[in-house]
């Protein structure tokens, strides 16, 4: 059996209701409970949460899954702040030891010292920005997709911790030109490929 960590990044915020993430937590989480292969947990950011049962859901889990919208070209404040947090917490206790190096030769090894090795994350992301935004020549993103671009630095930590990446998938103009129907399947079929 596989142990399946969802979190949903997304929180209520200004005019960000949060419905569609909270959506595809709910998609997520039934697609993995109506197979006996996985078991599930989950976080919603925005409700209380304990320190240490997080950083053991990291230890327990063997796939996260990430679901945020992207505010400001960056995760929600409130998921910021439990990366921060629940990360601290698991110094040396689970989710990474150092940063990799010794003192004996500290410029080799960065980014090392990672204690999840052997687990694996999926990433989802919506956006008001429409998909042309990230492909067009002249346009906004200059060409770079989501994952080399934006989620960078997202996907550098998740290295950092030792998780290897599977796979991503993005929803765009969610806010102005939202077809939530057809993103849903999508996201269905997108399940189905990574977890057949």
């Amino acid at each position: 059996m596989a142990n399946i960590f969802v979190i949903n990044g997304g929180h209520e915020f200004a005019h960000s209701p949060g419905r569609f993430n909270k959506t595809l937590l709910g998609k997520t989480k039934s697609f993995f409970e109506s197979n006996h292969k996985y078991s599930v947990q989950t976080t919603q950011i925005g409700e209380e949460y304990d320190l240490d049962k997080e950083v053991e859901k990291y230890k327990w889990a063997d796939i996260i899954i990430y679901h945020m919208p992207i505010w400001w070209f960056q995760v929600p404040f409130g998921f910021k702040e439990y990366i921060d947090r629940v990360f601290t917490a698991g110094h040396q206790k689970g989710i990474y030891l150092s940063d990799g190096r010794s003192r004996e030769n500290p410029e080799i090894n960065y980014g090392t010292g990672g204690s999840l090795h052997g687990k694996k994350y999926i990433v989802t992301t919506s956006w008001n920005a429409p998909e042309a935004a990230f492909k067009l020549e002249g346009e906004f993103f200059d060409q770079k997709s989501v994952d080399d671009g934006v989620l960078f630095g997202f996907h550098k930590m998740n290295k950092f911790i030792g998780l290897d990446f599977i796979n991503s998938i993005h929803f765009h103009d969610m806010e102005k030109n939202a077809d939530v129907p057809t993103e849903l399947a999508k996201y269905e079929n997108f399940l189905s490929e990574n977890f057949n």
